[in-house]
This record gives structure tokens, sequence and C-alpha cells, in this order.
């Protein structure tokens, strides 16, 4: 196999069909049904640098029911379907290349039932993590996936997201515990039942997870919850060099110790967010940390990785279990997108991302570096430091071809650079339109096998065409 499985074409719809659909559609739903050009944009605009691509019409769904009956149409007529959650994804995810309807999902934002004995809660897909985490905090318990932006659960469990939390409890593969989902063909299934283990079958609920809306739309999520812990303290601590920090992570995590967050920050993106947000940090290579427990474990936790730090130069540590303190050291990060575009708010950010073993960390960001250098780009750097993934804001004016060119290299660099080191062209932020030119080098044979279960899944080819697969 050599990647050459077919998955969709231009030949593949026909743009009368498409019209008849939409009618349709428009028939059944009313005024749950727009076609007027800003609901359009909106529902194509990420944040991304890639070109709009406009459906002819959107869905604003409100059950499981109305999803279902707009699959079954769109199948009937073979016409694309695009599932939308908040629009904060990076990789295009959301274009229409094909035409199509948009399925917006937002209204169906239930928390349907939370089990508390068993730390689990039923969601529906349009409930963003902020809301889930507000409607919990009375119940002493939390979800935990954080990637920064307010995501929908619908479009985190699609791209597999994680986040800064990941370290500690893992990424949405690892807390998603079953789905409900409308097959290309209208059928609605539920891929597991509540228990946390299962051998029964073919796991269905990690096919689904990460498949960006290629194999069907979900409309019921089953996840995970965790204890608010007793105490969360933050802290940060500056480094001599990109090295020094990455090997402090390395020993943190060999040697045990619970951390709960531990991010990276560049010079680049320290003197960003120094400027944004009106902090003071040191601008040396940065490690942000969080810890989690006990008031005595999380002192432990603190005094261990301290130890750690002085050894490999690490200097003026400082850590705080003031939530007030705690919220502003870690609000600082999550700005760290807007901190970005300050630096030159004329221009537009790529956001783009790659994760290699975190043994391979040092080399990779420092070989970005040494290439963002010498190309004149400006590219500040995150990193989940303690699971290898990194991120660079690439800050580019989109009406000068000569940096969009350079743009285009770079991301072929990085991401083969990753892919070198035995690592991968995303952590993250999925594959979508961008990353697609990467997934035959990164899994070879692989991608054929995935391409058949798409065309088995999805024979007419409706479900968010375009993404993944070239």
């Amino acid at each position: 196999m050599d990647g050459s499985v077919s998955v969709w074409s231009d030949e593949d719809y026909d743009k009368e069909s498409i019209k008849l659909c939409v009618k349709k559609i428009q028939e059944e739903f009313g005024q749950q049904f727009s076609s007027s050009k800003s609901i359009l944009e909106q529902h194509t605009h990420t944040m991304t640098i890639h070109e709009s691509e406009l459906p002819n019409g959107v869905v604003f769904a409100e059950s499981k029911e109305d999803v279902q009956k707009v699959v079954r149409i769109c199948n009937e007529f073979k016409c694309p379907i695009i599932p939308f959650g908040v629009g904060s994804s990076f990789e295009g995810h959301l274009n229409a290349p094909y035409g199509g309807i948009s399925i917006d999902m937002n209204n169906m934002n239930k928390i349907l039932t939370v089990h508390q004995e068993d730390l689990l809660v039923v969601v529906q897909p349009g409930v963003t993590r902020e809301q889930l985490n507000t409607h919990l905090r009375d119940t002493g318990l939390f979800f935990p996936i954080d990637p920064g932006a307010n995501a929908s659960l619908g479009g985190m469990t699609a791209t597999r997201a994680s986040g800064t939390n990941a370290v500690r409890y893992g990424t949405m593969k690892d807390n998603v515990i079953a789905l409900e989902v409308v097959t290309p063909d209208g059928q609605i299934i539920k891929t597991a039942n509540k228990a946390r283990k299962s051998s029964a079958g073919y796991d269905l609920t990690r096919l689904m997870v990460g498949s960006e809306g290629t194999l069907g739309i979900t409309t019921e999520i089953t996840l995970k919850l965790y204890g608010i812990p007793e105490v969360i303290a933050g802290g940060r601590v500056s480094f001599p060099s990109v090295k020094d920090a990455t090997d402090a992570v390395i020993m943190t995590v060999q040697a045990g110790i619970p951390v709960a967050r531990i991010e990276f920050l560049d010079v680049a993106q320290v003197k960003a967010v120094n400027s944004y947000s009106k902090t003071n940090l040191p601008e040396a290579p940065l490690l942000l940390l969080e810890f989690h427990g006990s008031e005595k474990s999380v002192k432990e936790q603190s005094e261990l990785f301290s130890e750690i730090a002085s050894d490999f130069g690490g200097n003026d540590f400082e850590w705080t279990s003031n939530n007030e303190e705690r919220n502003k050291l870690w609000k600082a990060r999550h700005d760290a997108y807007w901190s970005c575009r300050s630096v030159r708010p004329e221009a537009e950010i790529y956001s783009t991302d790659v994760c290699v073993p975190i043994s391979k960390l040092s080399d990779c960001i420092t070989e970005t570096i040494e290439d963002m250098e010498k190309n004149e780009l400006i590219g500040p750097i995150v990193s989940h430091a303690g699971d290898g993934n990194f991120h660079v804001a690439l800050l580019i004016d989109k009406n000068s071809k000569t940096e969009l060119d350079k743009l285009d290299s770079f991301l072929i660099r990085i991401s083969e650079r990753a892919i070198r080191m035995d690592g991968t062209c995303t952590g993250e932020h999925g594959i979508g339109q961008g990353k697609r030119k990467y997934m035959l080098k990164e899994l070879g044979n692989a991608v054929d096998v995935m391409k058949k279960v798409k065309n088995a899944f999805d024979p007419n080819k409706i479900m968010n065409p375009g993404k993944i697969f070239l």
C-alpha cells in the first residue's frame, strides 16, 4: 500500500444534488436553517490563516433527532456535512471545500446526568469545558482537560484535544468513556456502556475520538471526572537554557513527581506575556508548574521539584497556593495567544504544533528556534513539556507573498523535523486540511488502512470531506 486508496474528489459531489438537499433541509428545519452570508462565514472562521470555504447552509441542531434527520437527508443526496462547535480549531476543520451543510451543535448544550459515585458525567456536544466545570463546582468534582480555549466538548472529542493538564490527567482519548454517535447512514449508536473498562469487541469509542467528524457526529459524551484537589499550588522557575529546562522536566517525570501541569515558555513567549499581561517574569527559558493534592503532598512535590530545578541551573523558584496569585500566573499562560498577537498587531497568527518524545524536546525546540532566526520569522513557543508537545505562534503578514512562502516552507520543516525525531506532525491540533500532506510520511501504510475504514463507514463520502486525507 502506498497511500493510493481513493477517499474523495470533486466528482463525488454533484452541485445540483447539493442544491436539492439544501432546499429539502430548509423546508424541514425552517428557522433553524440559515444561508445568510454572514452566518456561513461565521461557520468557517477559525483561529487559522486557512482561507474560508463556505457551506451552502447551516442547521442549528437542538436534539439528536435533528442531527439524525440532517444526516439522513444529506446521505440521500450525497451532500457533505461539516459539524461545528465553537470554532476554536486551527487546521481548517470547519471548511466546506465541496459545499454542503454545517451542523451547528451549540444549542445541544445540556449537561444530562452527573454520576457522582461513578465519577462520570454525560453531556451533549455543545457543552463547553468551562460550562461543565462551573456546573460541577458544588459536587467537589471537575473535568481536567484544558486546551486553553473554552472549546466545546464535542470539538475536543473530535480533535482528540489535550492541553496543560495532560501530563497528570491524560488527553481526551483517556477521558472519554462512551459516545452516542449518528453514523453516516443516519443510525444512532452507542460505542460503549459506562463501565470504566471493557473488552467487548472493537473499541469504537477510541476510533471516534480524534476522527474529526469524518466517521460520524457525536450527540452525547460520557466523560471521566476527578475530585477537586484539596490544595492546588502554582510555581515558576527560570533556566539558563532550553536544554536545562527540558532536562529538569525529564528528571521530574522520571522521579515520579505527580506534577499536574508543567509548561515551558521560550524567551520570545516570556517577553510577549510580560508585555501583554503586565507580568514581570524573568526573560529566560521558563517553566510554569502546578501541583495538586493535600497540603502536605503539594509541599513535598514542590520541594522535590525545587531540588531538581536547582540541579539544572534553575533559579528564583517561586510557588504559591494562594488561589488569586495562582490564577494570575495561569491567566498569563492562557493569554499566550493574545500576547503573541500583540507583538505584531498587523500580522495574522498561524499556530502550529508538533510532539516528540521528551528526550528529543530540547533538540526539536532548539532547532526550531534556530530555523526561525535564520529565516527571519517571529514565532514564540509554548510547550506542554511533560509530554513533549510544543506550539509555535507564527506572526505572518498575509499580504506578503514572501512571508507566506517562508511560512509554507517552515511548516514543512518543523513537521518533518518532528517526524524525523520519531514524533508527530500534530500533538493536539489535529490534521484537518492543514497537515494532510504529512500523514503518509508519518504513518506510511497505515494511512491506507485509515482510508479503508473511512470508506467502509461512509461510502457516500458525506462526513467532513477534505479532512485528514489528501
